[in-house]
């Protein structure tokens, strides 16, 4: 069931149906009000931004946004670190990258792969022979 709500003219606040008062002005525009302290408030002309307790005041002046400043993630740059392989230095990782070139390390890579290709057929023949 959605209640069709009502925002106070003068302070901001949602007005439930059966509750606040209206105030229609000559010139045909309507305006509604949460309480007669919101109502007298707007028939003195006072400016709802002076005055601490309305939402028009606590949004210029940022107040009450704790709570979101909370829920924002900073974002943490990731520092990338380079760690040794086990039986190898950094060093000695960092020496062979430097030597090595591009196309070696391609085809040193595409026959790893052709080796590892060939023991899994073998794996597979020795399965339906047995």
């Amino acid at each position: 069931m959605v209640i069709k709500t009502q925002i106070c003219n003068f302070s901001g606040f949602k007005v439930y149906p059966g509750h606040g008062s209206t105030f229609v002005r000559g010139d045909g525009k309507t305006f509604v009000f949460a309480n007669s302290k919101c109502k007298s408030s707007f028939h003195m002309r006072r400016k709802p931004a002076n005055l601490n307790w309305t939402y028009l005041y606590r949004r210029l002046n940022k107040k009450g946004q704790l709570e979101e400043e909370k829920k924002r993630v900073k974002r943490r740059s990731v520092k990338t670190v380079q760690k040794p392989v086990e039986g190898a230095s950094i060093e000695v990782l960092r020496a062979k990258r430097q030597t090595q070139r591009p196309e070696v390390r391609t085809a040193a890579r595409s026959a790893a792969l052709k080796e590892i290709k060939a023991r899994q057929q073998q794996a597979r023949a020795r399965g339906k022979n047995t």
